[in-house]
């Protein structure tokens, strides 16, 4: 790769991971959070749902935004002002307050993941583009990891107030970064997609069934995702008794398996030139069936040990879902494009943790794990539906600008 986009790649790690600690540490304070303010399981997983409905409202709005100001600009306004929510999240004194903290927490921080990858595509080569933003992505399961190690440290000994006012502080240090050693951006030839004008491009990208399925795969993926990670630390607590400390670094190899699975998957999507079904397709198979297994083990090696594998086996099916629009979209587009398909996976996000702790409520926690495997399984047919490669994408888009846009004989 070039020396441009190794060194994006590494920025923009840095501010994934101070992304999802920010975002994801609420996990491991929820017995905490539920304790101090008599909440149930319930309410307990609307907190975590409330920021994705913010986070999925903007993603499309996002996309945009970065699309016409400039990704770097969207992507640091975004940064500073979640750092700023996250530490008001550390006063909040009611249950409706928090809540209030955690959507507008949800709209500042949903304008960045666009803007990421729209600065990342406009930094690399269309054939790279999958396994530069599979190394960025892996910093997922890190920001999870070292959001697990946080609140192992943290919570026993400050409490969760304090947690949340310490690591608001890591997002000043990505900006500085960012503004002092963020390259420009490569020159690239890109391909049109249709000879329909810019505007009329970008609506049959973002109107195509083709997108939509992309976004189909994403939700499913994070159905699992967001359901599962939200409530483990909970289900540890609950069923198997472990502790605060305990539940956190359980949480390594699970996510450092998650890292290792995203930049596989990504890496392989390159060497066959997208073709989600190939990857997607067994894993999402297998992850689903590994949900019938988790809750059964009954103590904390073995969940650990499934956990593990099950991570690795999903963490590859997270970047076929932008395999294909990524190698297949010039950068003017990629931002709009991606919001769409990310959209879909805050809107898993906004239901999954939700039906979790209300299945959990009226059922079992074995029910709840189940019913996330209807996310895999969605995934797994979306990804056998879409488009396999660049070309043929960029077909469907076409098909579908040729269908909306009046040709010139019937203008005249």
């Amino acid at each position: 790769m070039p020396r441009t986009t190794r060194i994006t790649i590494a920025l923009l790690f840095a501010a994934w991971v101070v992304d999802y600690i920010d975002r994801t540490v609420v996990n491991f304070a929820l017995p905490s959070i539920g304790h101090d303010f008599g909440l149930d399981h319930t309410q307990q997983g609307l907190l975590v749902s409330v920021f994705f409905i913010a986070y999925a409202i903007v993603q499309i709005p996002g996309g945009l935004l970065a699309d016409r100001y400039g990704a770097l600009k969207v992507g640091i306004a975004g940064l500073t002002a979640w750092s700023v929510f996250t530490g008001l999240t550390a006063l909040a004194w009611s249950f409706a307050v928090l809540l209030g903290i955690r959507f507008l927490f949800g709209l500042v921080q949903g304008v960045f993941p666009a803007a990421a990858i729209k600065a990342l595509a406009e930094r690399s080569r269309p054939e790279q583009r999958t396994t530069a933003a599979g190394w960025t992505n892996s910093s997922n399961a890190a920001g999870l990891l070292l959001a697990a190690v946080t609140a192992g440290i943290l919570l026993p000994t400050v409490g969760w107030r304090a947690m949340f006012g310490v690591i608001s502080v890591l997002g000043v240090a990505v900006i500085l970064a960012w503004r002092r050693w963020m390259p420009k951006p490569l020159v690239q030839d890109e391909i049109p997609i249709a000879n329909i004008g810019t505007r009329a491009e970008r609506r049959a990208v973002l109107l195509s069934p083709a997108l939509l399925g992309f976004a189909i795969i994403f939700f499913g993926y994070d159905v699992l995702v967001w359901g599962v990670t939200a409530w483990t630390p909970t289900f540890l607590h609950d069923m198997l008794h472990v502790s605060q400390g305990g539940i956190a670094f359980a949480a390594v190899p699970t996510t450092l398996a998650a890292a290792a699975g995203v930049v596989i998957g990504a890496r392989l999507s390159d060497r066959i030139g997208g073709r989600p079904r190939v990857i997607a397709v067994p894993a999402m198979a297998f992850t689903a069936a590994m949900l019938f297994v988790l809750p059964r083990v009954g103590s904390l090696l073995p969940f650990v040990l499934v956990g593990t594998v099950m991570s690795l086996v999903a963490g590859m099916a997270y970047m076929p879902a932008f395999a294909v629009p990524l190698r297949s979209l010039p950068s003017a587009y990629i931002g709009a494009a991606t919001g769409a398909i990310i959209f879909g996976g805050q809107l898993a996000g906004v239901l999954s943790p939700l039906m979790f702790g209300v299945i959990t409520d009226h059922l079992s926690y074995t029910t709840a794990f189940e019913a996330m495997a209807v996310g895999p399984l969605l995934a797994l047919l979306a990804a056998a539906a879409v488009p396999q490669t660049a070309e043929a994408f960029r077909a469907s888009v076409a098909r579908r600008g040729s269908a909306t846009v009046p040709s010139e004989e019937s203008l005249t």
